[in-house]
């Protein structure tokens, strides 16, 4: 069985960073990247807010750039799931892709969040044939068409502009009466013409037929119900820590982000630590991520030197 002195789980911002700290301080890491390498970031396109880059930056150009950096200090890269654990001794024992039993001396979390969907039934059957949870990803087929975005965060504002630049008209479906987003973002919206907010509405059903997405079913707070004719209709109203591989051992909040102790990235088991997405619900940002998995690189630094 292979012994892995740091196994980091995930390659987004935070695992390929942690990959870039733990290889230069000689911990030989092995990063299994999971099924969305480079992490959400890639469902973007241009971060105009990552330090460095006073022009913005390409997301996948990003990442691409952070795995090859990771690689070049001697990460050992690999595409594979971590399907079960077992953190109750150390080493710890890890199962890839179901088959594959590895063993770990210290172990970085990383495995960032996924978005989440309304659970509509209609949601399930149009998925791909008109309901999306990525506007950079299938916006282009929505060309000079209309379409809606559910939600009132930050992620919503980003997806509804992003489609405004393509789209003939963006409906933004807000369930309150308020954004939760940025004022940055909320003016942003607001002064983009051909997007429209419906206030205090949630979807109630999503109409199609066998050629795709038509329209969506609305109803207002007041309990009036009303249709809009749209050809898309995107997701855009929070993530899910994708933590759950791990819940037996560790430690997590109602929401299901990993608890970490303080300002630390230490996670209730020794030697095993988190960064990114899946332990913070409050930034989610490319730059707090890399920056946690900064931190985690260094804690493993400090813990198997002690150990």
């Amino acid at each position: 069985m292979e012994n892995i002195r740091c196994l980091i789980i995930g390659g987004g911002p935070a695992g390929y960073t942690a990959a870039i700290y733990a290889s230069r301080a000689g911990l030989n890491p092995v990063v299994y990247e999971g099924m969305e390498p480079g992490g959400q970031l890639t469902t973007t396109t241009i971060v105009e807010n990552f330090p460095g880059f006073p022009e913005g930056v390409d997301a996948n150009q990003l990442m691409t750039d952070m795995r090859a950096q990771a690689a070049r200090f001697g990460a050992d890269i690999r595409r594979g799931t971590v399907t079960s654990v077992d953190f109750s001794s150390r080493p710890f024992k890890l199962t890839i892709d179901s088959d594959t039993l590895i063993e770990a001396q210290a172990v970085i979390i990383a495995t960032g969040a996924t978005a989440k969907y309304l659970g509509l039934p209609s949601e399930q059957e149009f998925r791909g044939m008109g309901v999306s949870a990525c506007a950079t990803c299938d916006g282009f087929f929505y060309r000079k068409k209309d379409v809606a975005v559910v939600g009132g965060g930050d992620t919503a504002c980003e997806e509804a502009t992003y489609l405004a630049n393509l789209c003939n008209k963006v409906y933004m479906i807000v369930r309150r009466d308020v954004f939760r987003a940025s004022q940055a973002m909320q003016d942003k919206v607001r002064n983009t013409p051909n997007i429209e907010i419906l206030w205090n509405c949630n979807t109630q059903e999503i109409l199609g037929d066998a050629s795709g997405v038509t329209g969506a079913r609305l109803v207002r707070k007041d309990g009036k119900v009303f249709d809009i004719r749209i050809d898309g209709f995107f997701l855009a109203i929070g993530h899910h820590p994708n933590s759950d591989v791990f819940k037996e051992f560790i430690d997590t909040d109602e929401l299901g982000y990993i608890v970490t102790s303080g300002k630390s990235s230490r996670t209730n088991v020794e030697g095993v630590f988190a960064a990114g997405d899946v332990q913070d619900p409050s930034f989610r940002q490319a730059i707090t991520a890399a920056a946690s998995g900064c931190k985690a690189a260094l804690e493993v630094e400090k813990f198997l030197l002690s150990h």
